[in-house]
């Protein structure tokens, strides 16, 4: 498997070289130099598979030989051993809650997969892998849960100050070990520009081998297809054919995994993405003008990014053709008064408790539903965490009602270890040059 730059084509590097750079020198996104199809009767006959067996076949296809197959058929079952479950709450309408891993989180895919594969790569002897990652919420968590202990590699983990819910803050602090969490006075485009800004600093590059755990890196990327197929197989089993899915859109490598399953044969008939006010993408897609702008504060928090990295990814798989992927991924944007009433609308109707990202997700696919109401596709959205993370949300009635797994009660007795800085470059290089 050989990936180019998306800004020079005629960049090639490895799949390993991929991983552990992150970024290309030239400040561009990896992406795969071709995007292989899988074959169509594998597809047709999804229903027939576990989650395992489907991700390693996907896994496997991309990949093309960069990790054997016995070797990625143990780092998938060891990444990837948890469920799934499409959930129906209404006629043609249903939740794919990607919340039953380790950290309550859709992120577990990339970063359980992504650790193992980097775990994978590591040689005995080597320099110590730095892993830097900004988070606006659950990425943290999933990639603090999914490196702690992983020899010879430790994890900087940036989140934005006052802008993570409480569990989310204890599950990126109370990690200890190999894993280090830093509170930037800012938001998440803030705690994400010194990240890429440290891959390109020569001093910092020469002292360290520094990767990223946020979806920039493409072995990040590659597992979120999973699920997709695999919301696709359970449909199968259900008898439906078609799929529109509906995805909470923040740092947008959510629907670029989506995109990527679909160039490799997934049937979608359409793609939702789903913003808060954050709505760089819906306006680009409105008006054909790209115009990121600093990220607001709102009740879906990790989807607050006001210049999302992958974009450019998803435009690298259209050719930068706006017009050819509006025939398949449509956006909307909603508001946190629009988002609380969902939550509201959809836990009195169908009993079901949806997060905030959630329920931004479940207002798109109520939208493009109306808007085509002759359509009997299945409409699939995802959800993207556990709603006990986010306890200020919910109004009270509601709130009573949520379950608090045992891991969460478990960090509640957990000292906080975190270091304050600004958002200036200067102090963040020097707090790593610490060591």
């Amino acid at each position: 498997m050989k990936l180019y730059s998306t800004n020079n084509k005629e960049l090639r590097v490895p799949f390993k070289e991929a991983v552990f750079n992150s970024l290309p020198a030239d400040k561009g996104l990896y992406m795969p130099e071709h995007i292989p199809v899988l074959d169509p009767e594998f597809i047709s006959n999804l229903g027939k598979y576990t989650l395992p067996e489907i991700a390693f076949q996907v896994a496997r296809t991309i990949l093309n030989g960069a990790i054997p197959d016995n070797d990625l058929q143990a780092i998938v079952n060891d990444a990837i051993n948890f469920e799934a479950p499409l959930v129906e709450i209404s006629d043609r309408v249903n939740v794919l809650e990607l919340f039953h891993g380790p950290s309550l989180a859709f992120k577990d895919f990339g970063a359980r997969f992504m650790s193992r594969v980097m775990s994978y790569f590591l040689e005995a002897g080597e320099k110590q892998l730095d892993v830097l990652v900004a988070t606006s919420g659950d990425t943290g968590g999933a990639v603090a849960l999914g490196f702690l202990g992983v020899p010879n590699v430790r994890v900087t983990i940036l989140y934005p100050k006052g802008k993570v819910s409480p569990i989310q803050e204890l599950q990126l602090t109370t990690n200890g070990q190999n894993i280090r969490a830093i509170e930037i006075d800012g938001t998440f485009d803030d705690c994400q520009a010194l990240v890429k800004r440290a891959f390109n600093d020569p001093e910092l590059k020469e002292k360290f081998r520094l990767t990223s755990a946020n979806s920039i890196n493409i072995s990040r990327l590659i597992p979120q297809t999973f699920y997709y197929f695999n919301a696709y197989a359970q449909l199968l089993r259900r008898g439906f054919k078609e799929v529109v899915f509906s995805v909470p859109s923040g740092n947008f490598g959510n629907i670029g995994a989506g995109l990527l399953a679909w160039k490799m044969g997934l049937p979608v008939k359409q793609f939702l993405a789903a913003t808060n006010v954050n709505d760089t993408v819906p306006a680009f897609l409105r008006t054909g003008v790209y115009q990121a702008k600093p990220s607001v504060q709102t009740w879906s928090n990790a989807m607050d990014v006001g210049d999302p990295s992958n974009w450019v990814r998803i435009m690298d798989m259209f050719g930068g053709d706006r017009d050819e992927l509006q025939k398949v991924l449509t956006a909307y944007s909603y508001n946190d008064e629009e988002t609380l009433e969902a939550i509201k609308q959809v836990h009195t109707e169908n009993g079901y408790i949806m997060c905030p990202h959630t329920a931004i997700a479940w207002l798109a696919l109520k939208q493009w539903k109306n808007d085509h109401q002759a359509d009997e596709a299945a409409g699939v959205f995802l959800s993207t965490a556990h709603p006990c993370k986010f306890p200020d949300i919910f109004p009270e009635e509601i709130g009573a009602e949520i379950v608090i797994p045992a891991q969460v009660k478990e960090l509640e007795g957990r000292d906080r270890l975190a270091v304050s800085l600004g958002k200036d470059f200067e102090s963040f290089k020097s707090f790593l040059l610490a060591g």
